[in-house]
């Protein structure tokens, strides 16, 4: 899995653009008259939040099956795109981007994100403090608030990128599963031969 590190000021997030995807207005109740209004809204509130050298992690669904013209897109925003893979992102779209992954981290301010564009029940050390941040789900989860995991699209953001800032309120407002969370539930799954911990307590 690729890991990265970014100073806070550096990066931002989000997922589920869906730029030229006329269905998402209505499938997502999304406050736009067609797709071309869509995006030329989605790449001002784009610009609005990202300066020219920032870094943003784009967590799938860039475009809708390639119904848009990426290099052109990528001119018309701002910063460099770290794509996250979704299922409507088009195999021959992929080069045009600055790296392409199915699951990747990174760590700002010390802080171990995990990204991928569908939502997790556990991930890369979940019980050690780790963040995941997902899309695909267009704000229709609920949120897990005993768990450090974000819905990072769009839907959910006010349709523009979202800032680490922003990002860790919205964790502080999130539990934090433990070494002795994840180990109740293989207990509660497997029974008491499972208990990870009964050797270390000795």
């Amino acid at each position: 899995m690729r890991k990265y590190k970014y100073d806070a000021d550096k990066v931002m997030f989000t997922a589920d653009t869906h730029f030229g995807h006329d269905n998402i207005i209505k499938y997502c109740d999304r406050p736009f008259k067609d797709a071309g209004h869509m995006d030329v809204e989605l790449i001002a509130n784009w610009n609005e939040a990202v300066g020219p050298d920032q870094v943003v992690f784009h967590l799938g669904d860039f475009t809708f099956h390639g119904k848009r013209n990426v290099p052109n897109l990528l001119n018309r925003l701002n910063g460099e795109v770290i794509l996250i893979q979704g299922n409507h992102d088009k195999t021959n779209t992929l080069r045009h981007f600055k790296d392409v992954h199915d699951l990747a981290e990174v760590v700002v301010e010390d802080q171990r994100i995990v990204m991928c564009h569908y939502a997790m029940q556990r991930w890369n050390h979940s019980f050690r403090g780790s963040w995941h941040i997902y899309g695909h789900s267009h704000g229709t989860l609920a949120p897990n608030w005993g768990r450090k995991t974000c819905d990072i699209g769009v839907d959910s953001w006010g349709y523009k990128p979202v800032s680490f800032h922003q990002l860790k309120k919205e964790m502080v407002m999130h539990g934090e599963e433990t070494v002795d969370d994840l180990n109740s539930a293989f207990i509660q799954i497997y029974g008491e031969d499972a208990d990870l911990l009964k050797h270390t307590q000795k």
